[in-house]
């Protein structure tokens, strides 16, 4: 069995590996999840005058763990104080994990935007061909410019 669990870990952190923004995203919203139910099961047993029903923990929970925190519910004991505790850390945590996710994809984008242009000869061309285009456009512009104020003023001929 031990084996067995060893396997999956192991498969479970190549698959991560691999594509690192599903990987981090689908572990912390694994870990969230769990997070936000048992909490919700937790505070309705550590506070049940104020949480009268395991849902009224639930929902306590998903506000707790989303960060929107209505204050409709809040826990009395200190149980219950703690709980809410480390339901919100792991909110800010899932919020913080998401937003380093996001930023790692653009900057991975990025990286292989770069090593597509290739290095050296490949893109010392594209920057050339672009600043000739760029000088090809502003001559035509100057040109267009002075067809316009000889257009006004007929006396001004380019």
């Amino acid at each position: 069995m031990g084996q067995d669990v060893q396997r999956r870990a192991d498969r479970l952190l190549d698959r991560i590996s691999r594509e690192p923004l599903k990987g981090a995203w689908r572990a912390t919203a694994i870990i969230t999840f769990s997070v936000t139910v048992v909490a919700g099961l937790l505070i309705r047993v550590t506070d049940p005058d104020t949480f009268g029903s395991i849902w009224a923990g639930l929902w306590w929970a998903v506000q707790t763990t989303t960060t929107v925190g209505y204050g409709d519910l809040v826990p009395q004991s200190t149980a219950g104080r703690s709980i809410a505790a480390l339901v919100m850390l792991a909110g800010i945590g899932f919020i913080t994990v998401s937003t380093a996710a996001i930023s790692s994809a653009f900057v991975e984008a990025s990286r292989r935007r770069r090593e597509a242009l290739g290095a050296g000869s490949d893109a010392d061309a594209l920057l050339t061909a672009q600043a000739a285009e760029i000088r090809a456009l502003r001559e035509d512009v100057q040109a267009l410019a002075a067809e316009v104020r000889a257009l006004r003023d007929p006396e001004v001929r380019p």
